[in-house]
């Protein structure tokens, strides 16, 4: 078989395994390699210290897996409709936001098997086939080459977007030790709009595609693991884990289709539920809740800070004081006391 045959048989093992899109693209990062650098010498990164290792591998995806001539790049949307709409629960104060792709269940695992999969039908197909999958678990420059693959443009906002799909999908790869044709890379459509500079709480996009992590509440709410500063907790809100902001006023999302991907829907009904609900939770109810979610990537300590946060910034309620003041007799973590006594604060 021709590896444009089998290229062909790919995009339509995609389709069977509800991708939203796959793309091929070649090995050659080297104008990402420079923008990288450039991200981190900014110190952009924060705390993301892992961004700083791996040598070159990240942008020499022959280093990181010997062999690799090329690159597919898969997508798969996993905006669930049926939940509630985000832009009410974020007005809602007493209400906790959860970012989008965190409602289901974890991604890293569903995408990977499904990558696993396909690559087993290569295999079935070609000689001497080798492969390594990813999702968003190793060195991988993954937008910019879902970007090369045509799979969308990385927009102002530094998230990748489709026409077909706007932004909310996952993306993952496989690196192949087969050459396949490449496709043609997206034109960016960003035009003149500047929706998702204006709308960050936090002015995190400190310029048109350029990201600094450090003041991001994605990253303040997930990768930071000690103290939020003070003066971005009024602008975090009741985001109690990542932000959606950017991607919620991004005109490309009026054409973003639902998953396909059962697993990726809400089934806690997290999408809708209290700040005080979550703050009673003990640490055994909360590793039990989010055991098969990308919630997980936090602890219980995090989740607990970022709660106190949401509650001090609710309206002003004796219910709210006396579950903080509760809660700050149960903890030991100073971190977390900080926190509550500021939303006490707040609330006062």
């Amino acid at each position: 078989m021709s590896n444009n045959e089998l290229k062909k048989k790919i995009v339509k093992w995609a389709k069977k395994y509800k991708f939203s899109n796959v793309g091929f693209t070649d090995i050659d990062l080297s104008i990402e390699e420079e923008r990288l650098k450039d991200w981190l010498n900014n110190k952009f990164h924060g705390d993301m210290h892992y961004m700083e290792k791996h040598g070159e591998k990240r942008t020499k995806p022959e280093l990181l897996t010997p062999g690799t001539l090329s690159i597919i790049s898969f997508s798969a949307n996993y905006f669930d409709f049926n939940t509630e709409n985000p832009i009410k629960v974020l007005q809602t104060k007493d209400k906790a936001y959860i970012s989008r792709y965190a409602l289901g269940q974890d991604y890293h695992y569903i995408m990977k098997d499904k990558l696993k999969k396909i690559a087993q039908l290569i295999n079935q197909h070609t000689d001497s086939f080798k492969y390594r999958a990813f999702v968003d678990s190793a060195p991988v420059m993954e937008k910019p080459i879902a970007e090369k693959a045509g799979l969308g443009w990385i927009g102002k906002h530094t998230n990748l977007i489709n026409r077909d799909n706007g932004s909310w999908f996952f993306i993952g790869e496989i690196y192949s030790n087969i050459r396949f044709d490449i496709d043609k890379k997206e034109d960016n459509f960003c035009g003149s709009c500047s929706n998702c500079i204006s709308a960050c709480p936090t002015n995190a996009i400190v310029a048109p595609y350029k990201l600094d992590a450090r003041k991001c509440i994605s990253y303040l709410t997930i990768e930071n693991k000690g103290v939020i500063p003070i003066k971005y907790r009024k602008q975090i809100g009741n985001r109690i884990f990542g932000c959606d902001d950017c991607q919620l006023v991004c005109p490309w999302n009026k054409f973003a289709k639902k998953t396909d991907i059962s697993s990726f829907n809400s089934n806690k009904g997290l999408d809708n539920i209290s700040l005080l609900e979550l703050f009673s939770w003990s640490e055994k109810k909360f590793k039990k809740e989010t055991e098969s979610s990308p919630i997980n990537r936090i602890n219980y300590n995090q989740w607990l800070r970022n709660i106190a946060i949401g509650l001090g910034n609710s309206n002003k309620s004796i219910e709210i004081i006396l579950s903080l003041e509760r809660k700050k007799n149960e903890v030991s973590d100073i971190n977390v006391i900080e926190h509550i006594d500021w939303a006490i604060e707040q609330q006062t």
